[in-house]
């Protein structure tokens, strides 16, 4: 067993009631509380778990246990409050690929999860360690732990053997067991906060008897929201304060509090929140900034211990504006607005202008979290809380940083499926900030990864709070339209020119009308109308003509959606028509979503009241171009099936892992591999080389240039010395050789140019002709593996021609991946060249998202050039740095 395993450091997770556990591995001074575990069970729960009801078992177990690390042995348990209320085991016998696991739960415990958290972790640990089964015999009455091992969402077959059964099952990372680990996360998640967002009790800690302070601003807020549960000051100089019922301490209460507002300073709020806890609080809300490392470690191990959920420090607070709680712990001018949105942001002056734009466009707030320094609940978090509070049809999110962000973009998948979720992509300029020390692959930057993030989880990404809100208007108030067709109408030809401009930077269509358009257009506008796309109503338009016009180019075929673009005129307003109200009249009925621009308009947007409904109205094209956009790629994200990631034969993983432990064993601090163990590592992972050799000498050069005859019997020779970056560059290789006499000369040249750094040089053939393609990894310490595809050569990094996406890559990623780089439309066949082998390359990057995703060691990865050409994808020059990381599993459940 490796250190990595054996050191796993203590972790804490939610059980199925939302109860915070910890869970770690067992050590020698457990073993009083491990025999107590088993001591305190009943007979028939020691007869289901050892065959028989024998005390000496249950002495055995706990001697195991507790007994040094050996390898092939691993216990876990699980405590609340300094409780052992959980103990499973796994132990590997002759075959290391199996190992036959235990679990034990204290009595009155059961059914909350506790034996399928230990269990996950175990396989999490399990399969660090390279085992692909468990195995696990059990009395056939047992039913709580054959339903703990069917449920598990890992394939598990079971034999019967008399009153035994033996159950087997598979530790494989599949998209079923996501899923199920997922749903238990989700439910044990949203039990969590129920005492932070939905709370019958409530202290405030902090508030003065004077005006000015942040403490008394939330308890004043909550007071004036109508909050319906009972409210509590802390005060010890004060017995009412706002008219509210002020007690010395939190554990003077006369209820205990389900949620704690914490408003002290910041040397106090350690001390604070210790008390919280020992009180029984289940949740601190903590606006309290400026801690400092101790401080915040202090706060932070006080909830864990007591299990209470945290928000903040540093925050603007929490709201739920559900009628029957009106819960404002805020110190936000206004109270928000009741209505759909859910809104999380890390940002206070962020979340208060969001708070003010969704109260003033009528959309309203269903719950607000302000993260603040985020030390424990996330976005993630909230994201799973509105996917169940059936209240929420809208998620905002403000997040300067992720936690973590493969287990958000999981969920992100999910929830946006279910809502639009909208996110402002804050720190775009950080283009300094390379994911990855040199080379190609570090082209990524943060910028590069988030929008990869965003991308692939469905996540609609705006560039300012402004936008944000524009984009909500629409999602909020129409349908979404089926594609990116727009019909540009408007009553002044000089604003369909600018909306025009609008939707084409905006990534938006404008086709040409059928003739039997036209001719409806024509039947139902003025004379003198131009009916193009825009079409000029012209300024003698009606209100009845308008609305025959947007009605019919709704119900049009080739239209998606209307862009309205109006001015007023002393025509209308002679004529008392309102042009406004024709778009406003029954706007349900026409089934695509129609936009209004009003270059008079003060606002940046208005929902305008319609008919059953609303109607977004913006003051600048450009921003209904934009939120039209966003809708369409929305529209577009939910058309598409969710995507799988591939089968891929012919892995061998375990291999993959000897190389890299065996290159890390010496240089301990990771470096490049040479050609030889690069090729090794692509062969595990079936990725297509060109054919090469390795020469020390001038005459192994010479042998393997006739052994590796190219192009017309050409070969190519690079130097190599670790750490070797740009080849061209440096004129460190040399193209074209033909004969004995050009490759010894190649070889004495390099030999000579590069003294004391070469170690060798790589023979290879020279290919043939084909298009120059770049692939590679980057693995961030935050997101994880990034996969990068573009075009190659020399000029990669000058062009930048790239696309990204995270690993492991489902087909639909591996898709956009190929068709996103401007250089795409070479590898289809443009200019008459035949299409490359796009099968090929396929396999190729999801053999190298494979890879990524199964080495954390896996620093960086360069494929450059991959030559494609028609029926064959080869990596001609790949180059690999290792670090020493341990494994991580982004879906393992815990908390922060």
């Amino acid at each position: 067993m490796t250190d990595a395993v054996l050191n796993r450091p203590p972790v804490h997770a939610l059980l199925a009631d939302g109860t915070t556990v910890c869970i770690r591995s067992v050590v020698p001074g457990d073993h009083a509380q491990l025999e107590g575990l088993y001591e305190e069970m009943s007979p028939e729960h020691l007869r289901l778990r050892f065959f028989a009801a024998s005390r000496r078992s249950a002495a055995l177990s706990a001697d195991r246990a507790c007994a040094p690390p050996h390898p092939g042995y691993r216990a876990l348990l699980a405590e609340t409050k300094g409780r052992v209320i959980g103990l499973a085991e796994y132990e590997t016998g002759d075959d290391k690929d199996s190992a036959e696991i235990s679990v034990a739960v204290a009595d009155g415990l059961h059914h909350r999860g506790v034996g399928t958290l230990l269990v996950e972790h175990l396989v999490s640990a399990a399969r660090a360690e390279g085992i692909s089964a468990f195995t696990a015999d059990a009395l056939s009455e047992n039913h709580e732990v054959l339903r703990l091992f069917a449920d598990l969402g890992l394939r598990t077959a079971r034999r019967f053997d008399g009153p035994e059964v033996r159950c087997t099952i598979a530790l494989d990372a599949s998209d079923t067991y996501l899923t199920a680990v997922e749903e238990r996360g989700r439910a044990a998640d949203a039990a969590s906060l129920a005492p932070l967002l939905r709370p019958d009790v409530v202290a405030v800690v902090g508030a003065g008897r004077k005006p000015g302070s942040i403490g008394r601003a939330i308890l004043h807020h909550l007071r004036s929201g109508g909050f319906t549960g009972r409210l509590f000051a802390v005060n010890p100089a004060a017995r009412s304060i706002l008219g509210v019922p002020s007690h010395p301490s939190v554990s003077a209460l006369p209820r205990t509090p389900d949620l704690v507002v914490v408003a002290v300073p910041a040397a106090a709020v350690p001390v604070t929140a210790e008390e919280c806890g020992k009180a029984g609080a289940r949740a601190l809300l903590v606006v309290t900034a400026g801690l400092d490392a101790e401080q915040s470690q202090a706060l932070l191990s006080a909830c864990r211990s007591y299990g209470m959920r945290l928000v903040g420090p540093n925050c603007l607070g929490v709201s739920n504006t559900d009628p029957e709680l009106r819960l404002d712990a805020t110190f936000a001018a206004g109270h928000p607005r009741p209505g759909t949105a859910g809104v999380a942001v890390q940002s206070g002056g962020i979340g208060i202008a969001l708070l003010d734009g969704l109260s003033r466009l009528g959309i309203g707030v269903s719950s607000f979290a302000s993260l603040g320094d985020k030390f424990d609940v996330s976005g993630n978090d909230m994201l799973q809380w509105w996917e169940s509070d059936g209240r929420t049809g809208l998620a905002l999110l403000h997040l300067e940083s992720f936690g973590n962000p493969r287990a958000f973009s999981r969920t992100a998948r999910r929830v946006t499926r279910r809502m639009p979720l909208l996110t402002v992509d804050a720190g775009r300029t950080d283009a300094g900030r390379r994911a990855a020390a040199s080379h190609t692959a570090a082209a990524a930057t943060r910028t590069m990864t988030r929008q990869a993030l965003f991308t692939q989880a469905g996540i609609t990404a705006t560039r300012s709070v402004g936008e944000l809100l524009e984009t909500a208007a629409l999602l909020h108030s129409q349908p979404l339209p089926r594609g990116a067709r727009v019909a540009i109408v408007t009553n002044a030809g000089g604003a369909g020119v600018l909306a025009a401009d609008a939707c084409a930077e905006a990534g938006l269509a404008l086709p040409a009308f059928t003739p039997e358009t036209v001719e409806g257009l024509l039947a139902v506008l003025p004379e003198g109308a131009a009916i193009g796309n825009p079409v000029d109503a012209t300024a003698a338009v009606t209100e009845q003509q308008l609305g025959a016009c947007v009605d019919g180019l709704t119900r049009c075929a080739g239209i998606d959606a209307v862009l309205v673009a109006l001015v007023p005129t002393a025509v209308a307003e002679a004529t008392g028509d309102d042009l406004v109200r024709a778009l406003t009249r029954a706007p349900a009925q026409r089934g695509r979503p129609v936009a209004v621009v009003r270059l008079e308009q003060a606002l940046p947007v208005e929902l305008l009241p319609a008919d059953g409904g609303t109607v977004p109205a913006y003051a600048e094209p450009l921003a209904a171009a934009r939120a039209l956009a966003h809708a369409a790629a929305r529209s577009a994200w939910l058309a598409r099936p969710a995507g799988t990631v591939p089968e891929l034969p012919d892995v061998d993983t375990r291999r993959a892992h000897t190389i890299v432990e065996a290159y890390l064993d010496a240089p301990p601090d990771g470096g490049w591999l040479d050609p030889r163990a690069s090729a090794d590592l692509l062969s595990c992972y079936g990725i297509p080389q060109v054919p090469w050799a390795w020469a020390e000498t001038e005459d192994d050069a010479v042998l393997a240039a006739n052994r590796l005859r190219g192009f017309d019997g050409r070969v190519v020779m690079k130097a190599h010395w670790p750490g070797l970056m740009h080849k061209t560059q440096q004129h460190a290789l040399h193209l074209d050789l033909r004969g004995e006499s050009q490759v010894r000369a190649a070889f004495r040249d390099l030999e000579t140019r590069f003294a004391g750094l070469t170690t060798g040089v790589v023979v290879q053939p020279l290919a043939a002709r084909g298009t120059e393609l770049f692939a590679g990894v980057v693995q961030d310490e935050v997101f994880g593996p990034l996969v990068l595809f573009g075009l190659g050569g020399t000029a990669t990094e000058v062009l930048a021609d790239h696309a990204a996406r995270l690993a492991p890559l489902t087909d639909h990623d591996v898709h956009d991946l190929i068709t996103s780089p401007r250089c795409a439309p070479l590898l289809f066949g443009a200019h008459g060249n035949g299409p490359v082998d796009l099968e090929g390359l396929e396999q190729l990057l999801l053999r190298l998202s494979r890879m990524a995703a199964d080495l954390p060691q896996l620093a960086e990865a360069d494929f450059n050039p991959v030559l494609a050409a028609p029926g064959q994808v080869t990596v001609l020059d790949a180059r690999i740095r290792l670090l020493p990381r341990r494994p991580h599993d982004p879906y393992l459940r815990r908390l922060r």
